[in-house]
């Protein structure tokens, strides 16, 4: 089962996930704080080297499986050119409305 994108509990993750699905930098970029970092499977990234590899030049989307805590941790099939599809927990944290961080990594097996 998945969970549709504008069915996202938090206004910001929502704002996020729609953008990344979207391709849409600009709107990507709206939705992110100012100062905004992130981590890939528990290493802090440059946000912007890894958006560009991970999401907007290998067609990065999400597809949402489930969410917890108010809508800042998903987990999701995330699928780009460069890798495939592969099960993904995303844990977030807003402040005044934008994702301030993101931690991405690959979900544990069941």
């Amino acid at each position: 089962m998945t969970v549709p994108v504008e069915q996202l509990s938090d206004p910001a993750v929502r704002a996020f996930v729609a953008a990344l699905n979207a391709n849409d930098r600009a709107a990507f970029q709206a939705a992110l704080a100012p100062g905004a970092g992130m981590s890939d499977d528990g290493s802090d990234r440059d946000l912007d080297d890894w958006t560009e590899r991970e999401v907007f030049s290998s067609n990065g989307r999400m597809e949402v499986e489930e969410e917890t805590d108010g809508g800042r941790t998903l987990v999701a099939t995330y699928t780009n050119d460069t890798w495939g599809s592969m099960r993904t927990v995303w844990r977030f944290t807003v402040d005044g409305g934008k994702v301030s961080r993101f931690d991405t990594g690959q979900a544990p097996t069941d």
